[in-house]
């Protein structure tokens, strides 16, 4: 008898394509925050597009938790998908709070490095992107899910280094000049950093729920 219950609840078809409509949110927003780095009239124009992005990231995000609360059978457990959404609305408001900081401090052009590690949140978020899309069929995508999140920790690393390169020469430079120079890039290329650890974040629960369910 519980058979026809069960067939009546809510089932989980709603969460892959609300994870992966996030997913194409994060990577546009990741792209136009590259573009933003650029320089000159891009920074306002890429700004109140990322504000926009961000704005959807939040509405699906809410869809996500809303269907969480209306659906009886799940893909995977209910810690792990209120955790992976959360993580992945994380990056896309540390891009935009990377954002307004560079608003905030009027910088309207960026050093080569900081250019570099938009480059890595963008990188990291297409490959985000590419293991959202394999989620729903976790037995059989495991070991390339573990290899992306992998790649994407190794992204993570590498941003780590152009980081500490970025503020050795900001520092050089900004011994002769003017220090609030230093101060206005230390934080434009803290925010970055935290840009890309949120991906490593998002990676981190990819591979738990991989680990955990296959």
């Amino acid at each position: 008898m519980l058979h026809w219950f069960y067939r009546l609840m809510p089932r989980q078809g709603t969460f892959f394509p609300l994870f992966e409509r996030h997913a194409a949110v994060m990577v546009t927003a990741a792209r136009a925050l590259r573009e933003l780095l650029k320089g000159g009239d891009e920074v306002e124009r890429r700004f109140k597009d990322i504000l926009d992005l961000e704005h959807q990231a939040d509405d699906i995000a809410r869809d996500v938790l809303l269907s969480l609360r209306t659906t009886f059978i799940t893909p995977f457990d209910r810690a792990d998908i209120q955790s992976l959404i959360t993580s992945m609305d994380d990056s896309v408001d540390q891009m935009q709070q990377t954002a307004k900081a560079i608003m905030l401090f009027e910088v309207r052009s960026f050093e080569p490095d900081m250019q570099a590690m938009a480059d890595a949140i963008v990188e990291g978020a297409e490959y985000v992107q590419r293991a959202i899309s394999m989620l729903s069929d976790l037995s059989k995508n495991a070991t390339e899910l573990n290899e992306i999140c992998i790649y994407i920790t190794r992204i993570e690393g590498e941003a780590d280094d152009i980081h500490e390169r970025g503020l050795s020469r900001l520092y050089q430079k900004a011994k002769a000049g003017d220090a609030m120079e230093f101060i206005r890039g230390n934080e434009v290329y803290n925010h970055l950093e935290k840009a890309v650890d949120r991906l490593d974040d998002v990676a981190d629960e990819i591979q738990g729920i991989v680990i955990e369910h296959v």
